[in-house]
């Protein structure tokens, strides 16, 4: 399968190249133009699977673009703006943005933002794997019931649950705390408050994995979280 292809539309020159030299660098295809008349070329011209969108354009701006762009494609759209006012944000989500980026970001940021909004666009075509093992743990994905190696069985909440299943969907590979907050909480909630952290920390009581140096869930500062161990699914 094709890694999905990105149009970034921003008139700032050195965004645009810092973001497609690390799209490209992260797997994803990546086209990048400077207003809106190149953005609807290149939809002419090429297939897009998400459309990151700067809010200051010259001509139309991102949110009468992004206004355009769902009477005639159904792609998913990021917008990058650097507002701080809530009007503004909330009037790029109502013209049908699927999220945004402040400016400046990290584009660790943006891409865990990406992998969400594609993730919430995309069903899935494979079906939910009845046990996941890890660890000498197994995770019954149809009860939400963890078994340790010893034979304990641990009920857990929605937003626990959640949480481990993002994790063990990408063992080995950092998650960052934005996706986490995203994919169990969903937008209502800030990036920035505790909630995401206290799950951690319950997941790692449940896990008997040591708070004060896990090594199964794994912090890495400015990264987010780890899964360490391998995971095995069984149907």
């Amino acid at each position: 399968m094709a890694p999905p292809h990105l149009l970034i539309v921003d008139d700032d020159a050195g965004i645009r190249d810092l973001l497609q030299g690390y799209l490209h660098a992260q797997g994803y295809g990546a086209t990048a133009v400077g207003d809106g008349k190149a953005m609807w070329q290149a939809l002419r011209e090429g297939t897009f699977d998400l459309v990151v969108l700067d809010l200051m354009l010259p001509g139309d701006n991102g949110i009468t673009l992004c206004r355009k762009l769902r009477e005639s494609h159904d792609l998913p759209v990021i917008m990058l703006t650097a507002h701080w006012q809530a009007s503004e944000r909330v009037a790029g989500l109502d013209a049908g943005a699927d999220d945004y980026v402040m400016k400046p970001f990290d584009p660790v940021e943006l891409l865990a933002r990406i992998r969400a909004v594609l993730r919430r666009a995309t069903p899935s075509t494979k079906a939910e794997p009845r046990m996941l093992r890890f660890n000498g743990w197994r995770l019954d994905t149809r009860v939400r019931e963890m078994t340790s190696p010893g034979g304990r069985v641990v009920s857990l909440g929605g937003s626990d649950y959640r949480a481990l299943r993002e994790l063990l969907a990408s063992p080995h590979r950092p998650v960052s705390r934005d996706h986490l907050v995203d994919q169990v909480y969903g937008r209502d909630r800030a990036p920035n408050d505790r909630a995401i952290d206290v799950c951690i920390s319950r997941l790692r009581q449940y896990l008997d994995d040591d708070a004060r140096k896990p090594s199964l869930i794994r912090t890495l500062r400015n990264q987010g979280y780890v899964l360490t161990a391998d995971v095995h699914a069984d149907a």
